[in-house]
């Protein structure tokens, strides 16, 4: 049991049976911590902590509540990957105005999962992307390994603590400041257009932050980008964190994005980009982050692309690294 996790508002039970949609194959496991797993998932309903107005706190309980329109099986690679065995763990419980108390308990109840699911996937649905500091933060004291990070995102997040704290436009910069992670270790994938200041560009240079615009990345395709981004990264880091700011994509595939811009990526090349990071076993774990259900369109367009993106990458996991449980085929 952890004390800063506790049950979320929506829950589901595990059914078996021949067509199994997503709400009956997580296991709900709220609180209760438990070696065996393959993936567990925590939802962070943090939003005090946006820059823009948002309520990503909302998003755990919207992607809950989506699974009941999405099956196990995958019509692209032929699989049905119910035997990955997932826990959904339930929500971290959040203070109601101390931002700072949200944090150190996002950080405390991932030091307990990694303690008391050790061998498992950590995927983590936020909130905002003020999330993500915490959780590299507790992953790093807990394993003691140097910890790279691949960031999807329109943004740096390089903002100055000094003047703007512990916000979803400081993460990184937080986790460079503090030396828990090392600029070199960065990989931020999809920057474009007209959303960073030079401020932001200087000191990405100065932390030797690694960036590769949406065009790079569409000359290179999504194999070959992520192909590069690893097998740098392999050669450096002992493992690697993955973090999806859901404002990479364009405002037209994500209207429930606060920060959502024009020229971004498309859902299709965020996917295809997830299942390339789905085959790498030295991912330790990832989060999606600034998605406000309450902003999106009445078909909830954005949150089902969100569950979809999860759903990419358990079926490459599932594919490609659990090859031992990959018995069910159409």
């Amino acid at each position: 049991m952890s004390e800063f996790i506790g049950a979320p508002a929506t829950t589901w039970n595990r059914v078996e049976h021949e067509d199994m949609k997503v709400k009956d194959w997580i296991v709900p496991s709220f609180g209760k911590l438990t070696e065996g797993f393959d993936i567990v998932i925590t939802g962070i309903p943090l939003s005090r902590s946006s820059i823009s107005a948002s309520a990503a706190s909302e998003y755990p309980d919207f992607f809950r509540k989506s699974w009941q329109f999405f099956s196990t099986y995958s019509i692209d690679d032929n699989v049905d990957f119910r035997h990955l065995h997932v826990a959904d763990l339930g929500d971290v419980k959040m203070h109601g105005t101390n931002i700072l108390q949200c944090h150190t308990n996002i950080e405390r109840a991932m030091m307990d999962i990694q303690i008391y699911c050790p061998n498992s996937f950590y995927v983590q649905i936020g909130g905002d992307h003020s999330i993500t500091a915490p959780i590299v933060r507790a992953i790093t004291q807990h394993t003691g390994k140097r910890v790279g990070i691949v960031q999807f995102d329109t943004h740096l997040d390089l903002r100055a603590t000094e003047s703007d704290g512990p916000t979803n436009g400081t993460p990184i910069r937080q986790l460079l400041d503090t030396g828990v992670v090392r600029g070199e270790d960065v990989y931020n994938i999809g920057l474009h257009g007209f959303y960073n200041a030079p401020s932001l560009i200087k000191a990405a240079d100065e932390y030797g932050v690694n960036r590769i615009t949406l065009k790079q990345f569409r000359k290179n395709g999504a194999e070959q980008q992520i192909a590069e981004v690893m097998n740098s990264l392999k050669e450096k880091v002992d493992i690697v964190y993955v973090t999806v700011d859901m404002d990479v994509l364009d405002i037209t595939y994500a209207p429930g994005v606060p920060a959502s811009t024009p020229g971004g990526m498309r859902s299709d090349e965020l996917f295809d980009l997830l299942y390339e990071v789905g085959k790498y076993d030295f991912v330790y774990g990832m989060d999606f982050v600034c998605l406000d259900p309450h902003r999106d369109s009445r078909e909830q367009q954005t949150v089902k692309t969100g569950v979809y993106a999860f759903l990419t990458v358990m079926t490459s996991r599932f594919v490609h690294l659990y090859s031992e449980k990959n018995t069910v085929t159409m």
